[in-house]
Protein backbone atom coordinates (compact mmCIF):
# COMPACT_ATOMS: atom_id res chain seq x y z
CA UNK A 1 0.00 0.00 0.00
CA UNK A 2 2.52 2.74 1.17
CA UNK A 3 4.33 1.69 -2.31
CA UNK A 4 1.70 1.79 -4.96
CA UNK A 5 -0.41 4.33 -2.85
CA UNK A 6 1.69 6.57 -1.63
CA UNK A 7 4.58 6.57 -4.28
CA UNK A 8 3.26 5.48 -7.27
CA UNK A 9 0.22 6.93 -8.06
CA UNK A 10 1.64 10.43 -6.52
CA UNK A 11 4.44 10.20 -8.58
CA UNK A 12 2.76 9.18 -11.54
CA UNK A 13 -0.61 11.02 -12.30
CA UNK A 14 -0.56 14.82 -11.31
CA UNK A 15 -3.97 14.79 -10.75
CA UNK A 16 -6.38 11.90 -9.55
CA UNK A 17 -10.35 12.67 -9.04
CA UNK A 18 -12.74 10.38 -7.14
CA UNK A 19 -16.43 10.64 -8.04
CA UNK A 20 -19.47 9.45 -6.34
CA UNK A 21 -17.77 7.85 -3.89
CA UNK A 22 -21.21 8.20 -2.04
CA UNK A 23 -22.19 5.17 -4.20
CA UNK A 24 -19.83 2.88 -2.47
CA UNK A 25 -21.39 0.58 0.60
CA UNK A 26 -19.07 0.73 3.15
CA UNK A 27 -20.21 -2.54 4.76
CA UNK A 28 -21.71 -5.59 3.23
CA UNK A 29 -20.87 -7.79 0.20
CA UNK A 30 -19.77 -5.36 -2.82
CA UNK A 31 -19.27 -6.57 -6.58
CA UNK A 32 -16.94 -3.71 -8.05
CA UNK A 33 -17.26 -3.24 -11.73
CA UNK A 34 -15.29 -1.13 -13.23
CA UNK A 35 -14.36 -0.37 -16.93
CA UNK A 36 -10.86 -1.54 -18.01
CA UNK A 37 -8.66 0.72 -19.91
CA UNK A 38 -5.17 0.46 -18.71
CA UNK A 39 -3.07 -1.38 -16.15
CA UNK A 40 -3.01 1.40 -13.93
CA UNK A 41 -6.69 0.50 -12.89
CA UNK A 42 -5.68 -2.17 -10.48
CA UNK A 43 -4.21 0.64 -8.47
CA UNK A 44 -6.34 3.66 -8.50
CA UNK A 45 -9.36 1.36 -7.65
CA UNK A 46 -7.82 0.85 -4.25
CA UNK A 47 -7.06 4.38 -4.15
CA UNK A 48 -11.01 4.79 -4.18
CA UNK A 49 -11.94 1.93 -2.54
CA UNK A 50 -9.15 -0.15 -0.38
CA UNK A 51 -8.56 -0.24 3.12
CA UNK A 52 -8.05 3.42 3.67
CA UNK A 53 -11.56 4.66 2.60
CA UNK A 54 -13.58 1.25 3.76
CA UNK A 55 -11.68 -0.68 5.58
CA UNK A 56 -11.26 -3.33 3.27
CA UNK A 57 -9.24 -4.74 0.75
CA UNK A 58 -10.09 -5.33 -2.85
CA UNK A 59 -10.32 -8.82 -4.09
CA UNK A 60 -9.92 -8.80 -7.82
CA UNK A 61 -10.78 -11.88 -9.83
CA UNK A 62 -8.48 -11.43 -12.82
CA UNK A 63 -7.52 -14.36 -15.88
CA UNK A 64 -4.90 -16.89 -14.88
CA UNK A 65 -3.14 -16.04 -17.51
CA UNK A 66 -2.44 -12.88 -15.73
CA UNK A 67 -0.95 -14.56 -12.62
CA UNK A 68 2.78 -15.89 -13.80
CA UNK A 69 5.91 -14.83 -13.35
CA UNK A 70 6.69 -11.32 -11.82
CA UNK A 71 3.16 -9.92 -12.94
CA UNK A 72 1.28 -12.80 -11.05
CA UNK A 73 3.44 -12.55 -7.60
CA UNK A 74 2.64 -8.98 -7.69
CA UNK A 75 -1.12 -9.52 -8.36
CA UNK A 76 -1.12 -12.23 -5.77
CA UNK A 77 0.24 -9.31 -3.50
CA UNK A 78 -2.72 -6.98 -4.77
CA UNK A 79 -5.76 -9.43 -3.51
CA UNK A 80 -6.08 -11.27 -6.68
CA UNK A 81 -7.20 -14.72 -7.69
CA UNK A 82 -7.36 -16.31 -11.14
CA UNK A 83 -10.35 -17.32 -12.97
CA UNK A 84 -10.44 -19.42 -15.89
CA UNK A 85 -12.96 -16.99 -18.10
CA UNK A 86 -14.00 -19.89 -20.42
CA UNK A 87 -14.98 -22.32 -17.86
CA UNK A 88 -14.93 -20.48 -14.35
CA UNK A 89 -14.43 -24.00 -12.00
CA UNK A 90 -16.81 -23.71 -9.05
CA UNK A 91 -14.06 -23.90 -6.82
CA UNK A 92 -13.34 -20.22 -8.14
CA UNK A 93 -16.85 -19.37 -7.85
CA UNK A 94 -17.43 -20.84 -4.58
CA UNK A 95 -13.94 -19.14 -3.04
CA UNK A 96 -15.33 -16.06 -4.81
CA UNK A 97 -18.89 -16.48 -2.87
CA UNK A 98 -17.38 -16.99 0.50
CA UNK A 99 -15.27 -13.75 0.31
CA UNK A 100 -18.64 -12.04 -0.51
CA UNK A 101 -20.13 -13.85 2.19
CA UNK A 102 -17.34 -12.50 4.47
CA UNK A 103 -17.96 -8.67 3.37
CA UNK A 104 -15.34 -8.58 1.17
CA UNK A 105 -14.99 -5.98 -1.90
CA UNK A 106 -14.44 -8.78 -5.10
CA UNK A 107 -13.35 -6.38 -8.14
CA UNK A 108 -14.69 -8.03 -11.48
CA UNK A 109 -13.55 -6.59 -14.85
CA UNK A 110 -17.16 -7.10 -16.86
CA UNK A 111 -15.53 -6.34 -20.16
CA UNK A 112 -12.64 -9.20 -19.57
CA UNK A 113 -10.13 -7.32 -21.29
CA UNK A 114 -8.25 -3.45 -21.45
CA UNK A 115 -9.85 -1.33 -23.57
CA UNK A 116 -8.23 1.53 -25.24
CA UNK A 117 -10.95 2.64 -27.53
CA UNK A 118 -13.89 4.00 -27.60
CA UNK A 119 -16.08 1.32 -28.49
CA UNK A 120 -19.49 0.79 -26.68
CA UNK A 121 -19.25 -1.28 -23.58
CA UNK A 122 -19.76 -4.76 -24.19
CA UNK A 123 -19.72 -7.28 -21.39
CA UNK A 124 -19.50 -10.73 -20.28
CA UNK A 125 -21.45 -12.37 -18.43
CA UNK A 126 -19.36 -13.85 -15.70
CA UNK A 127 -19.74 -10.52 -13.40
CA UNK A 128 -23.33 -10.81 -13.42
CA UNK A 129 -23.98 -14.25 -13.03
CA UNK A 130 -21.68 -14.77 -10.15
CA UNK A 131 -24.13 -11.95 -8.77
CA UNK A 132 -26.94 -14.39 -9.34
CA UNK A 133 -25.50 -16.88 -8.07
CA UNK A 134 -24.02 -15.32 -4.97
CA UNK A 135 -27.81 -14.38 -3.86
CA UNK A 136 -29.42 -18.03 -5.00
CA UNK A 137 -26.78 -18.74 -1.87
CA UNK A 138 -28.18 -16.30 0.38
CA UNK A 139 -25.27 -13.54 -0.41
CA UNK A 140 -27.10 -10.66 -2.17
CA UNK A 141 -24.26 -8.12 -3.38
CA UNK A 142 -24.33 -4.96 -4.47
CA UNK A 143 -22.96 -4.79 -7.99
CA UNK A 144 -21.31 -1.17 -8.28
CA UNK A 145 -20.99 0.00 -11.60
CA UNK A 146 -17.32 1.81 -12.00
CA UNK A 147 -15.98 4.15 -14.57
CA UNK A 148 -12.04 4.89 -14.67
CA UNK A 149 -10.71 7.26 -17.06
CA UNK A 150 -7.38 8.75 -18.29
CA UNK A 151 -6.49 12.38 -19.98
CA UNK A 152 -4.59 9.78 -22.30
CA UNK A 153 -5.38 6.56 -23.77
CA UNK A 154 -2.41 5.39 -22.87
CA UNK A 155 -1.30 7.33 -19.69
CA UNK A 156 2.08 9.01 -19.46
CA UNK A 157 3.80 10.10 -16.49
CA UNK A 158 2.20 13.09 -15.28
CA UNK A 159 -1.35 12.69 -16.50
CA UNK A 160 -4.34 12.54 -14.65
CA UNK A 161 -6.71 10.04 -13.96
CA UNK A 162 -10.36 10.00 -12.19
CA UNK A 163 -12.63 7.16 -10.77
CA UNK A 164 -16.59 7.71 -11.04
CA UNK A 165 -19.18 5.04 -8.67
CA UNK A 166 -22.80 5.04 -9.83
CA UNK A 167 -25.44 3.62 -7.87
CA UNK A 168 -25.60 -0.34 -7.25
CA UNK A 169 -27.36 -2.50 -8.97
CA UNK A 170 -28.89 -5.99 -7.07
CA UNK A 171 -29.56 -9.03 -8.73
CA UNK A 172 -33.15 -9.50 -9.52
CA UNK A 173 -34.08 -13.07 -10.51
CA UNK A 174 -32.47 -16.12 -12.49
CA UNK A 175 -31.44 -16.79 -15.77
CA UNK A 176 -30.73 -15.69 -18.99
CA UNK A 177 -33.25 -13.03 -19.35
CA UNK A 178 -32.72 -11.61 -15.87
CA UNK A 179 -28.97 -11.60 -16.57
CA UNK A 180 -29.45 -10.03 -19.88
CA UNK A 181 -31.57 -7.11 -18.50
CA UNK A 182 -29.15 -6.77 -15.26
CA UNK A 183 -26.13 -7.09 -17.83
CA UNK A 184 -27.54 -4.21 -20.09
CA UNK A 185 -28.34 -2.11 -16.87
CA UNK A 186 -25.06 -2.43 -15.74
CA UNK A 187 -23.28 -1.55 -19.14
CA UNK A 188 -25.27 1.90 -19.12
CA UNK A 189 -24.66 3.01 -15.30
CA UNK A 190 -20.56 1.95 -16.14
CA UNK A 191 -20.68 4.45 -19.80
CA UNK A 192 -22.65 7.02 -17.34
CA UNK A 193 -19.53 6.64 -14.96
CA UNK A 194 -16.62 6.54 -17.54
CA UNK A 195 -18.86 9.88 -19.41
CA UNK A 196 -18.42 11.44 -16.03
CA UNK A 197 -14.64 9.80 -15.30
CA UNK A 198 -14.11 11.21 -18.41
CA UNK A 199 -14.97 15.05 -18.74
CA UNK A 200 -13.13 15.14 -15.49
CA UNK A 201 -9.70 14.39 -17.37
CA UNK A 202 -10.66 16.82 -20.06
CA UNK A 203 -10.94 14.10 -22.66
CA UNK A 204 -15.05 13.64 -22.96
CA UNK A 205 -16.34 10.79 -24.09
CA UNK A 206 -18.57 10.61 -27.45
CA UNK A 207 -22.06 9.33 -26.98
CA UNK A 208 -23.30 6.62 -28.40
Amino acid sequence: MLFTQDLALPWYFRERYVLGAHHLPKEGPVLLAPTHRARWDALILPMATGRRITGRDCRFMVTRSEMKGLQGWFLYRLGCFPVDQGRPTLTTLRFAIDLLAAGEQVVVFPEGRINRTDEPIRLRQGLVRLAQLSKTNGVPVSVVPVGIAYSEASPPASSRAAICFEAPLLAEGTGREAAAHMSQQLADRMHTAEQAARQAVGRPLRSH
